[in-house]
């Protein structure tokens, strides 16, 4: 069953671009953010991952749109990248005021938790070049008209950094269909970036704005219902977030109103402790789910990211094969891998992947 009609490759320079904020992100390794003594750096940004991923594990041309301040830090950024292979043309880099007053590089500390002591994340990103993107400062027409790529992904991350940030994406999202691109969106729901810029209800004014022009929405229960203002029924404390019924009565109502929507998708995490979870992923498409392989009692040890690395691996199983049930048990196989190392982004391989989704053990390959 087809689930999406893609451009075709020799017609685009890239197979997917990518439009978020890039951070920083600095690691504690085992320690504590606010007691540690040594930081590891790494980049990271939920849209950017995504594109990140479909790069280094399933070998996709793939460039990232944002802004970067121009100094040491924002090259720094600039080499972690380049060590992702994704492109960086379409970067727009702002000149640096000095001190950071008006333009920086946001940072994102990182402690990945363990056992009964959650992950903890701790942004400082206020007045980053990504913030400060504004409708007219990217070349739209360029990137989908005269470049052309295959598929567009952005999310509610993004979306939530400013005031001028979503006119940006209704200006990429336009152009993108405008040209046949497939546009996928994650909801990505961070109370702490709506919190003081109108709260849940500026982020469902926004994000149900930007609804029409996708084609693969993701998102998990908690995004749908803060994000969208779907609720999911029976939702309480004794709610196991892996039952998928009253996801799957939800997700009804929400093609009903969107019924652009060709495909949407999620996780569905039940976390045990910060360090064993129980994994699994949905997808809908044309009136039929499809379910991945439940993975119980999944041992954690950094969980950032794989969300972002269950989109890549959804994304690469719908280009490559358009099968809805073999595309979400690529996401749920690249997530779970994700979610064994370290930093926001993969290092899996598509052997590993494929291996994972086999049903492949952890015994050494030689």
């Amino acid at each position: 069953m087809a689930v999406i009609d893609l451009k075709p490759e020799s017609e685009c320079k890239y197979d997917i671009v990518s439009l978020g904020e890039i951070m920083i992100r600095l690691d504690p390794g085992a320690e504590r953010i606010h007691t540690t003594r040594h930081f590891r750096a790494w980049e990271g940004g939920g849209e950017y991952n995504v594109a990140r991923g479909l790069k280094r594990c399933f070998g996709k041309r793939a460039a990232v749109v944002t802004a970067i301040a121009d100094n040491p830090v924002g090259r720094l950024l600039e080499d972690l990248i380049y060590q992702g292979g994704v492109d960086t043309r379409y970067i727009k880099w702002v000149p640096y005021d000095g001190i950071g007053r008006k333009v920086r590089v946001g940072l994102n500390f990182t402690e990945r938790g363990f056992g009964v002591r959650a992950a903890v994340g701790c942004s400082d990103r206020a007045n980053s070049a990504a913030s400060q993107l504004k409708k007219g400062d990217i070349d739209w027409e360029k990137i989908f008209g005269r470049d052309g790529s295959c598929w567009f992904h952005t999310g509610g991350i993004f979306a939530a950094l400013s005031e001028t940030t979503p006119d940006v994406i209704i200006e990429a999202v336009t152009a993108a269909k405008k040209h046949g691109t497939i546009v996928s969106y994650d909801l990505n729901f961070r109370n702490s970036l709506w919190k003081d810029i109108g709260g849940q209800v500026k982020a469902m004014q926004v994000n149900r704005a930007i609804a029409p022009y996708v084609d693969v929405m993701l998102g998990n229960e908690e995004d749908f219902t803060a994000a969208l203002g779907f609720e999911v029924k029976g939702m309480d404390k004794g709610y196991s977030k892996l039952d998928p019924a009253n996801f799957k009565k939800m997700i009804y109502e929400v093609i009903e109103e969107f019924p652009n929507l060709k495909a949407v998708a999620t996780t569905l995490r039940n976390a045990k402790t910060a360090s064993l979870n129980d994994w699994g992923a949905i997808l809908y498409t044309e009136g039929q789910f499809y379910e991945a392989t439940l993975r119980s009692d999944l041992e954690i040890y950094d969980r950032v990211g794989g969300g972002d690395s269950f989109a890549s691996g959804l994304i690469y199983g719908l280009m490559e094969s358009n099968d809805p049930r073999e595309a979400v048990d690529y996401g749920a196989a690249h997530g779970t891998l994700a979610m064994t190392t370290p930093g926001d982004t993969t290092t899996a391989s598509l052997a590993e992947v494929k291996k994972v989704m086999g049903g492949g053990g952890a015994r050494v390959d030689r």
